[in-house]
């Protein structure tokens, strides 16, 4: 079977005979007659029968139709999606997978910004802990960016050792509830798991099956199993959530200061251990130059977010 094949019972379903369809190609007649009997031979149907009024397609010819009018469209758009640029340099690739953090986001942002490439290809995933280390592991991103605590550690990095992945860390910060900024406990130096009791929790969707260390949140004991809990899908939701209501959630506590109107503020999380963020590659991997670069945009990115967020914590302590 060829695409010229393909073409030519194409073009006698467009011209309803074979020697309209002849006249437009500019082929003779029994060229095409003998190309499109020869393909009915070697897929063994018929595609149309003959008749004084031109061709009608059987029902195998109408469904063998669809399927050579969608592979010449492919055909088609591949010839000009490499056609165009064949003389051009290829388009700069670069991907990463998040968890839903705004600093991941922002040096994206930053990426874009410095960029100098003229054809590119950039893509960035917010999606869970899970999704990310698959991303990675299957090579369609570049970077996952996600976090390591006390309690998850273990777990996580013996599902990363048998990926072949390797965590860089970042920065080590100490875990945070999230709130509007006028929820009762906006204003206190820290809190603790007592202070969380009563108020509605909110945490992202979570994958049937996948294990709780993988979870978004910084994990608690008493979130376990909460009164009151809300569950959502992306960010801007949580954050819409946690501004207009005294709902809370747990996690890294970083804010970006070019993303928020200070609606939602954090506050450290009494007696906890840390909060680790970093990114993982394939071990051994060396990096690309795009990587590299978007590497120390994410360090810088989230040395400002600790900077701000530590700012906005202290201002708030004060008026209290």
């Amino acid at each position: 079977m060829t695409f010229q094949q393909l073409t030519y019972v194409v073009e006698i379903s467009k011209c309803g005979s074979i020697n309209k369809a002849a006249h437009k190609l500019v082929l003779s007649q029994s060229g095409i007659s003998t190309a499109v009997r020869e393909l009915e031979e070697e897929l063994g149907i018929q595609f149309f029968v003959r008749s004084n009024r031109g061709v009608e397609f059987t029902p195998e010819g109408e469904e063998f139709l669809s399927y050579a009018i969608s592979l010449l469209e492919q055909k088609r758009r591949i010839e000009q999606l490499y056609g165009e640029g064949r003389n051009a340099a290829a388009p700069v690739r670069f991907s990463v997978s998040t968890q839903r953090y705004p600093f991941t986001e922002d040096a994206f942002l930053r990426l874009l910004r410095d960029g100098a490439d003229s054809r590119y290809r950039y893509a960035i995933k917010e999606t869970g802990m899970d999704a990310v280390i698959e991303d990675v592991y299957d090579h369609r991103s570049d970077i996952g960016v996600i976090f390591l605590t006390d309690l998850t550690e273990k777990m996580i990095r013996r599902l990363l050792d048998a990926r072949d992945l390797e965590f860089h860390e970042i920065a080590a910060v100490p875990p945070c509830i999230y709130v509007r900024k006028e929820h009762p406990l906006a204003g206190l130096d820290a809190v603790r798991e007592d202070d969380l009791e009563g108020f509605p929790y909110v945490s992202f969707e979570h994958t049937q099956g996948v294990a709780s260390d993988l979870s978004e949140e910084y994990q608690m004991m008493s979130m376990k199993r909460p009164d009151r809990s809300i569950t959502v899908n992306d960010r801007a939701t949580m954050m819409n959530i946690l501004s207009r209501t005294d709902a809370f959630t747990t996690g890294s506590g970083l804010l970006v200061e070019s993303f928020i109107s200070q609606a939602v503020v954090t506050v450290p999380l009494a007696d906890q251990g840390s909060f680790r963020i970093g990114w993982i590659v394939p071990r051994d991997v060396r990096l690309a130059p795009l990587a590299e670069q978007f590497v120390g945009l994410l360090e810088q990115s989230v040395a400002d977010s600790i900077r701000f967020t530590q700012e906005l914590h202290r201002s708030l302590t004060k008026k209290a």
